[in-house]
């Protein structure tokens, strides 16, 4: 077969007509010609996501690949541990199995850290045993994220044996070291960890590109940092990769690495560095076997209609078409349902926020600072606010008026364990709840509501569907999204699936008032203790700059 377009050359750095030959999956030879028709558009390399935890488009790996590929996406660098903070060993072969179905790349890492820390309770451990067997097959390219970076910072034994497993392999390993700077970041790095997806400021960014370490400029979404980082792909443009990391279904419908490419252009950025961080450095970087548009190579790419808006028109993966003017060529595929999920229905008065002041001041009027968790929209790094709140019958109460929320953690792996309660605000609920068992890393339930009982409806709802996430008015008007499979991903078409989302969103907005962009996605990193600076975990509020758990009133903890 033979295809003609524009071809962009990206090792060249130069655009010329040619004929491209496709032979046995691979290209067999590229010939410049004089002219091509003029509506033939750009044939180049097909785009690759960096860094992205597939879980977190609530699709697993076939379905995710349906919707991507219209997008130009030929291939993933993929972290499992969302699932395998779930299910293990066993998350992490589901992923790898049903991923081998489908034609677009994965490359699927070993967890790191499973559970992220020692302060929440997981479905699983992986120990550094465990992630050596894994990092042993050959269908896992590297390590993931090391988000414990004071473990690696003290030299803790278990996390070093980790990163020594993986240079021993010969297998990259992959930095999440959000806001640290100076001396500490140069030895984090130091320990043989090469990239960093959590930069958050474009200082931030320079400073550990100076240090050498690769900059994933990171759009999903929830953390949206391309506006603070994409500088740096003019400063160091060897050294950018784009990726998405969490990505939710209705998002991924728009758009997904070229957007952000798209973007770039727009903020000036040369054409050729900006494709060669879309389609080549993480190829390069990883090793994948991903074809980079030279004769010999895996047929992977794509034709895009211009190169501004990177309208894509086709895309190719091992020489087989597998999207067409905005439509999947890749048939749905049935998948089973792995999961873990043990806990059981609550009442309101168990996420009724008791003091733990002398009794003498647990009077009805009184007023008492509280620290309180402040989301960013837009971010994953959450501030510290103190809000004076008033307690009732020993317990504080929820403003909305005031956009003081409750926040509260349920472990989902035991029956009957008591629920993290606290305080939050950002979200802007007016009424009701939000609950969702997506709650990184360790996937227990995570949710936000103005009243006890609200929590508590929201909360069951999710226990009901065995995982998923939820929303309610707190006067019986329940909406329910069911996650069967580990609680993080549907069985759903995955159109249908980002339509359904969609309209939840919709409604947690207009019904309850919520004002995040993602209020979900937002929800389900308050859990994630690894991320500056006040988080939520089932064990209590966790302070992550003093890597400690602190009290709700303020002088306790």
């Amino acid at each position: 077969m033979t295809l003609t377009a524009h071809l962009v050359d990206l090792h060249q750095r130069r655009i010329y007509p040619a004929e491209i030959t496709l032979g046995n999956g691979r290209i067999s030879q590229i010939r410049e010609v004089a002219s091509v028709p003029e509506n033939s558009g750009f044939i180049l390399p097909g785009f690759v996501d960096a860094h992205v935890h597939i879980e977190s488009s609530m699709l697993p790996p076939t379905e995710f690949a349906r919707m991507a590929v219209v997008h130009g996406t030929v291939a993933t660098v993929s972290d499992p541990h969302e699932i395998a903070n779930v299910l293990g060993n066993e998350g992490v072969a589901f992923m790898l199995e049903d991923a081998a179905r489908s034609p677009l790349k994965f490359c699927f890492g070993a967890p790191s850290c499973v559970p992220a820390t020692s302060f929440e309770t997981s479905g699983a451990i992986l120990n550094a045993a465990d992630v050596e067997k894994l990092l042993q097959n050959p269908a896992i390219g590297y390590l993931s994220e090391m988000m414990n970076f004071p473990g690696v910072l003290h030299e803790d034994p278990m996390v070093m044996a980790k990163i020594a497993a993986a240079q021993r392999l010969g297998k990259p390993v992959d930095g999440h070291a959000p806001g640290l700077r100076g001396e500490d970041a140069r030895r984090y790095f130091a320990a043989g960890i090469s990239t960093d997806h959590e930069c958050f400021t474009y200082e931030e960014g320079r400073e550990k590109a100076q240090l050498g370490v690769k900059i994933l400029v990171r759009e999903g979404s929830a953390a949206r940092n391309f506006e603070a980082l994409w500088p740096l792909l003019k400063e160091f443009p060897k050294q950018v990769m784009f990726c998405s990391d969490d990505k939710h279904p209705d998002d991924l419908v728009q758009g997904h690495i070229n957007q952000l490419a798209s973007r770039a252009l727009a903020h000036g950025c040369d054409l050729f560095d900006t494709l060669r961080a879309a389609c080549i450095h993480p190829v390069e970087h990883y090793r994948l076997p991903v074809g980079l548009l030279r004769e010999g190579d895996p047929a992977d790419f794509v034709r895009v209609a211009d190169l501004l808006n990177f309208k894509v028109l086709e895309t190719w993966i091992d020489g087989e078409k597998v999207a067409e003017n905005g439509k999947t060529l890749l048939p749905r595929l049935s998948v089973d349902a792995p999961n873990q999920f043990l806990a059981k229905p609550r009442q309101a008065i168990d996420f009724q926020l008791i003091t733990k002041l002398p009794e003498s001041l647990e009077l009805s009027g009184s007023s008492i600072n509280c620290r309180v968790i402040k989301v960013f929209d837009g971010e994953i790094v959450t501030g510290e606010d103190e809000v004076l709140t008033e307690v009732v019958d020993g317990h504080y109460l929820p403003d909305p008026s005031q956009d003081l929320l409750y926040i509260a953690v349920l472990n989902r792996y035991a029956p009957d364990a008591k629920p993290a309660i606290g305080f939050v605000r950002g979200f802007g609920l007016k009424r009701g709840a939000l609950a969702s068992s997506v709650a990184h890393d360790s996937h227990n339930i995570v949710a936000v509501g103005a009243s006890d009982a609200a929590l508590a409806e929201a909360i069951n709802a999710v226990i009901a569907a065995k995982g998923g996430i939820a929303a309610t008015d707190g006067a019986g008007d329940v909406h329910t999204l069911p996650l069967p499979i580990a609680g993080l991903m549907s069985q759903s078409d995955g159109w249908e699936l980002a339509t359904a989302y969609s309209q939840l969103d919709r409604w947690v907005k207009s019904a309850l008032g919520c004002g995040l962009r993602a209020p979900f996605m937002s929800l389900s990193f308050l859990a994630l203790p690894v991320i500056p600076k006040l988080k939520m975990t089932d064990r209590g509020l966790f302070d992550v700059e003093r890597f400690g758990f602190v009290g709700v009133e303020k002088g306790e903890g």
